[in-house]
Order: C-alpha cells, then structure tokens, then sequence
C-alpha cells in the first residue's frame, strides 16, 4: 500500500508511463524556498499536469540522509546521526504537506532497502571489472582515532591574501576557494581540537573513463530525445570537454550504507554514490514490483528535477552507475535544472539561515496557493531569480487578486444573484435565438482560448512551467476583458437571452482556469470548484482518451444548464504595504539574527514592566501587576465553547508499558512542539502494544498535567468506547493529516486556553457531547472533529463514547 493509502500504481502497457523525481532534499536543516522551488514544488507540478492529462504517474522524492554534513550536524545537536535524520525527515515532510506537494512516496535513504539495492548495484559494476582501487592521502586525528571527513577539519586558508583562520576542509567561506583538506594550514580536528596527520587510506574508485563512450553515446542521444534544458547540457559538456576521470565512491565514516566487500568493510559508500540510488530504493519502498518502473525503458519515461549544482551527479555519474552494471536500466529521458533563487540582497542559505525557510511560510499567514504561485511565476528557469517582499505583494494584489479571483468572484457572484438581479445560483440555459457561432465577441474568445490551450499543453509537455502558467493566466486576464466588452450588466436588462450566453460561456472559464491552474495552485481549485459545486476530482481532467481537451474548447458548453452553484466568496486576501514592512523586518538578517533581536525585544518589554508604577487608590505609587495577573483579574470567564480545547494531531513516536502499573501504557507522542510529550494512558487491556507504535492520534494538549503512578502525563490521548466499556478504539486522523496541527470543529472559531483551569470543568463539561456517530465519524454534538486532510475517525465502535 503506499503512502496515500491507494495500492501501488504499476506501469500499463500502451499508455504513457512517467516516472518523476525531485532532487533528494538534505536532512541536515530545513528547507528554504529556494530549496522548495529547485526540486519538490516544480516536479509536483509536472507530476499534477501528467495526472489531470490521464498519464500513469508516480512522482518519487525522500530525504537523503547519508553522509558528513549529517554526521556534523548531530555533533552539533549532540545526538546521533539517527535522531538527526528522524527529527528533520518530520520536519521536511511537515513543509512538503503544507505546500501540498503530492508524492506518490517520500522516503528515507537510511531504509534497509537503501542498503539491499545499492549493495547489489556495487556487486555487479565489481564482478563487471568498472571499479579500481587506490590510495589517498588524508588527515587522522589520532585523539578521535578516525579519518577526518572534509567538514571535520578546519584551519587557515592557504590562499595569498586570505588567511582565514576557520578556514573548512573543503572550502573556504571568506574568499569561496574550493579546498582539499591537506591544503589548509595548522590544520584541526573540529571535534577535539588537536592536530591531525596525513595517513593513506585506500579507497574504491568508479572508472568512468572506460565508461566513457557509452555515457556519450546516452547522453547524445537523449539530450535531443528529452529535451534537456540548455544549463543541464552546458554544465554536462564541461565535464565531458574537461575529461572524465575515476571518481571515488567509498568514504572512511560509520554513518552510511556499508561496503560489502572484506577490505572495505569499515567504510561506508559515498554520499553522491549511493544518493541518486535512493530514488530507486525509495520506489521499492512504495511497490515491490518496483522493477517495472526501473528497469523498464521501452515502456517508462523518466522526468528528474533538480537545481543546477546537481546536475553532473544526474548525466554523469548516475547514469554511468547504472550502466556500469549491465543491466536494462530506465535512465533518465528529461533532466529540468533551476538556477538559484536569491533572497533580498543576498543568496538564500541554510547553514547561515538567510531567507524564508519552509517552516515560517506558515507563520505569514499568507495561503499556500500565493507562495506557490510566486514561487512558480519567479521559477529561475533560465538564469537565477530574486525573491523579494515588494514583487510578491504585487503578483499577489494586481495577478491573483485583480486578475484572476476578481474574474471569477464576477462571474459566480453575479449569477448567484436573486432572479431580477443575477440568475439565483442556476446556470442559466441558451435561448435559441442566440449562439456562439453568431455572437462576435464569444466567438473570438473561444478561438484565443483554444489556442491558448494547445500553447498551454505544448508549453507543459517540454516542461517549460513558467510559460504553462503564464499561459493559463492570460486567458484569466481574455475572461475579464470579454466580460468588460460584453457589459453583461447592461445585457441582463436589455438582452437576456445574449447575456445568458455570455455568463455561460465566462463560467465555463472558471471551470477551464480551476483546471489549468491545478498543477499550480491546487488549494485554489478545490475552492473554485467548491463554489461551482462540483466534485474536483471528477472533473478537473485534461485527457486526450476522454475528449477533455475538445470539450473544454466549447465554453459555452461545459458546466450544464439548470447546475446549481456552491456558495461564491472572494479567493484571495489583499497584502498591505504594513505587512509587507512588517514581512521584511521580520526574515531580515540571519535566523540566529532574528532570534537575537526577539530577544532583546522581550527583555526591553520586561524590563518596562518592571520600571512602571501604577496608583492604589490612596494616591501612593505600587508596582505594576504582570499583564497576565490584570488580564486574570480584569477578563471575566468566557463562555465554556469547544473551541478552549487545543486538541492536535500527534505521532506517537514511542510507547511502552508504564513500569509501576499493568493497565498504564506510556507514550512519547510528537505534537509539532520541539519536544514530544510524555503521555499516560490506560489502554493496555483494548489495544495492543505493537499497534500503539508510528502511530497518529487526536491529542488533548492543554489539560493541566497530571502525575500518574509516578509519570507525569502532559497530555491526553483521545479514544472511544462503546456503553458497556468493553471496547475501545483510539480516535485517530487521516493518514496525510499533519503533526501538530489544530483539530478544528467547523462553524466554531476561537482560541483555546493556553491552559485549562481544572476548577471550571471545562473539559468535563464539553466531553459530554462528543461522541462518534453512525459512520464513525468523531463529532463533538453533530460537528465533526476535522483536520486538512479530512476528519477523524474510529475503527468500528459507531455512537460511543469519547474522553
């Protein structure tokens, strides 16, 4: 079963097959929007087109966990490279929901089936005769008694003019110079400080220059064949021009997938070996047959994503693994290479924390579907691209506001319109006395939307994204234009029969534009969608074998007469020039920045507090109470509504028994916090331990914690039993729901308590009315507890009881 909870997709004979990968993302940090736009969110939008377009899609991408940045971090962290890769593998696939970026499976390269299918890769390029051996030089630090990996060692750069004294062993951040270890002066251990030697370790070595005619021969004929873009071929022929040489495949580290070879046994293979390997790995993961997508070229296409300083590893390296082996690989037919997107003034950075990073997009409040769009019109396809605060709040008010959502809050609103003003919420049906064939202005709308369409899908094919969706675009900007020239107002008074004509066609452009826009900004179809009141899934389709593209030609004909429209509201949220300020001020600078200045902020807020005095009364002067102290005073008790709950979604990462009682179960569950909390629950006799493990729940967070046999509880878990308490079932959210965020009941807004007080039974008083309904639904009265990705359920227990 894979990961959306539908079975594997497997490919089908005589349709079009595509495979698609995004760049593995480091684990050693969070992703920036740089990051987001080089790899995940543009392959997802080609993997979206190719669904709607009826092809047979997987799109495969996880996290690549392997190597000394990894190993480096966790020093740092002082923690395993395990709990590393585990704490931000969370965090990547947190970002990757939010942006809603549809994976068919998201991976990690430190699965066993990493290890199993890179290990046999390496056995058939040995028996095949492709590897040598040879020995280095590198540094040892006989205090840490292991070979230091470049990022392990600093010192002074050795560069005339330079001489930076912090200097990396593989690159110097003061002058940029690329370095070999061994260059640097006074060199250093960077765990213990001492000074290391040079000692020869030898290492296993890929040939690629006795590779090289078939990789030319491959790379010739499909740089033509996939359409390369122009920065992939570039970068490629330099590395051809420059002449390959054996490129070393082994490193001397603990933290990877392990050599199967006796000589080598205490090594591990090198990260950009074993890395592209892990798009294999991770599709086994998601099928066993993953065979028949990897070694099936007759019949799979396979589309790769990735930013530029990738590129090599994809054309070069990659390939010449897995034609080193001998085997009937699928080898990459498309390769589709970002230039950076800078930041501001300056270049977005992970290790110096420069820029907006995947996890404060959330905090914006600004929707998904506006970052999507900005990123994806700001795509640096050709050459690198700047974010800035300013351009995103002009795309934001002037296309997406002004263009696109005030085209169809039009359309939608006037026919939801009372009948003598719009058409009550039905789509008006087409007299006889008018047609589109006859009328001018539809006509010619239709014949620059046809051809918009045909430039849209060719555009989309060649992977050229940004001109997809500049495409879809300006038939948006077409739709207002023709309601202008059409002036329906005027019509609907003086000429009814036209005027249904022309809202019937401008509403099958809201159909058209939710369709085309869906790769895009997929949240935004579903809305749009909604307010047609139209299932998405069904409709939002762009098949050749269905006709769809046909159809959707014909405006005036694609949403039926007599169909009654959802509820119209406005799509998008103008972006001030304050908040844009504020914006500015608040990602400005480094993130260690940025946590210094929300420092030093608060410290001058406490110390004012502290310096201000108020009058008792009796005219004398007493120190100010706490603002939490006046607000306990002054605020009377609100009103006791579902909404004081702050119920979330949690990850139980870890359960065990409670060991002082045999009825307590004791859980670490991940509630989005940046530590798990320590959960006690008495479970043990309905569920059994091994089904309490990776396992997602509805979480009480803001119950007063409560000392249980010795074990601090600081949360509840919420589960449901039937009337005579003989069965229980945990609550639990959908699959693809996300840890930590907010359980909602819809139609009550409000914030919960940061802490519930136990004296006003709250909690009690609330829990009465929540129960699971007849389809097992969990509902507080009849609303039910929802979360993104849908609601929450039961097993099987249907009106019982939930606490």
């Amino acid at each position: 079963m894979a990961q959306n909870g539908k079975p594997p997709k497997l490919p089908v004979e005589g349709k079009r097959n595509i495979l698609i990968t995004s760049a593995l993302p480091y684990v050693n940090n969070v992703p920036h929007l740089g990051n987001i736009i080089g790899c995940v969110l543009s392959a997802d939008v080609f993997a979206r087109y190719c669904r709607i377009r009826g092809y047979n899609t997987i799109y495969i991408c996880g996290t690549d966990e392997y190597g000394t940045a990894t190993e480096t971090k966790a020093m740092e962290e002082k923690c395993s490279p395990k709990e590393i890769c585990d704490k931000y593998y969370a965090i990547h696939k947190e970002v990757y929901n939010w942006f809603n970026i549809s994976f068919d499976e998201f991976g990690r390269t430190s699965c066993p089936q990493q290890t199993e299918v890179c290990q046999e890769i390496f056995k058939k390029i040995f028996d095949n005769k492709w590897l040598s051996e040879n020995t280095m030089q590198q540094l040892y630090c006989d205090t840490c008694e292991k070979f230091l990996a470049d990022r392990l060692v600093e010192g002074t750069c050795p560069t005339p003019g330079c001489e930076y004294d912090s200097a990396r062993g593989d690159q110097c951040e003061k002058c940029g110079k690329l370095l070999n270890p061994t260059e640097l002066k006074n060199p250093r251990c960077k765990v213990c400080k001492k000074t290391p030697r040079i000692r020869d370790t030898d290492h296993l070595f890929l040939e690629l220059p006795l590779l090289k005619d078939r990789l030319e021969k491959y790379i010739t004929e499909m740089s033509v064949v996939g359409g390369w873009s122009q920065n992939a071929i570039q970068t490629t022929n330099s590395w051809l021009r420059e002449g390959l040489k054996p490129r070393c495949i082994t490193r001397d580290l603990k933290w990877g997938v392990p050599v199967p070879h006796e000589k080598y046994k205490d090594k591990v293979f090198y990260v950009w070996f074993d890395a592209p390997i892990g798009y294999v790995s991770i599709t086994s993961c998601y099928t066993h047959e993953w065979e028949k997508w990897w070694k099936n070229p007759e019949n799979v296409e396979l589309y790769q994503f990735m930013g530029k300083d990738n590129v090599p590893f994809h054309t070069v390296m990659f390939p010449s693994t897995l034609l080193g082996t001998g085997e009937n690989w699928t080898l990459m037919k498309t390769i589709s290479v970002t230039e950076y997107l800078n930041y501001e003034s300056g270049k977005f950075s992970k290790s110096k924390g420069i820029g907006v990073f995947g996890n404060d997009v959330k905090d914006t409040e600004i929707p998904v579907e506006v970052w999507r769009y900005y990123l994806l019109t700001n795509r640096p396809e050709v050459s690198d691209t700047l974010f800035t605060w300013p351009d995103l709040q002009a795309k934001l008010n002037s296309e997406l506001l002004n263009n696109l959502g005030n085209f169809i809050n039009r359309v939608l609103s006037f026919i939801a319109k009372p009948e003598g003003q719009g058409y009550d919420s039905i789509i008006p049906s087409i007299p006889d006395d008018v047609s589109a064939d006859s009328h001018n202005l539809t006509k010619k709308l239709a014949d620059k939307v046809a051809a918009y369409i045909d430039q849209y899908i060719e555009a989309m094919e060649k992977v050229k994204l940004k001109q997809g969706l500049k495409t879809a675009m300006s038939i948006s900007s077409e739709g207002n234009a023709y309601l202008q020239e059409a002036q329906f107002w005027r019509l609907y008074k003086e000429n009814k029969s036209l005027c249904a004509l022309v809202m019937k066609t401008a509403v099958g452009v809201v159909y058209l534009l939710a369709c085309l826009l869906e790769p895009f900004i997929p949240s935004f179809t579903l809305e749009v969608f909604k307010q047609l009141n139209l299932p998405a899934e069904i409709h939002v389709s762009l098949c050749d074998d269905k006709g769809d593209v046909d159809r959707v030609k014909r405006l005036w004909d694609i949403v039926s007469s007599g169909h009654k429209l959802g509820t119209p509201k406005p799509l998008f949220k103008e972006l001030k020039d304050e908040e844009v300020d504020f914006y500015r001020k608040k990602f400005a600078g480094s993130q260690a920045d940025r946590i210094v200045r929300a420092e030093v902020e608060a410290d001058k807020v406490a110390e004012q507090l502290k310096k201000t005095k108020v009058s008792d009364g009796n005219g004398k002067k007493k120190p100010a109470k706490s603002s939490n102290e006046a607000k306990n005073k002054a605020a009377p008790e609100p009103d006791i509504t579902i909404t004081r709950l702050d119920i979330r979604v949690g990850l139980i990462t870890k359960a065990q028994k409670h060991p002082d009682a045999d009825a307590l179960y004791v859980e670490e569950i991940d509630v989005g916090e940046e530590q798990t909390r320590t959960v006690v629950s008495g479970l043990v006799k309905y569920i059994p331990l091994d089904e309490m493990q990776n396992r997602k729940v509805c979480v009480l967070c803001n119950l007063k914690p409560a000392s249980m046999r010795g074990i601090k509880s600081q949360a509840m878990v919420l589960a449901a039993s039937n009337d005579d308490h003989s069965k229980v079932e945990l609550v639990e959210p959908p699959s693809s729901a996300t840890v930590g965020e907010r359980i909602t009941f819809p139609g009550n807004e409000g914030n919960p308590d940061e802490l519930l007080n136990p004296k006003k039974k709250v909690w009690e008083t609330l829990q009465v009315d929540l129960h699971t309904n007849e389809d097992l639904v969990a509902c507080y009265k009849d609303v039910p507890l929802t979360t993104s990705a849908g609601v929450c359920k039961v097993s099987s227990i249907s009106c019982g009881t939930i606490k």
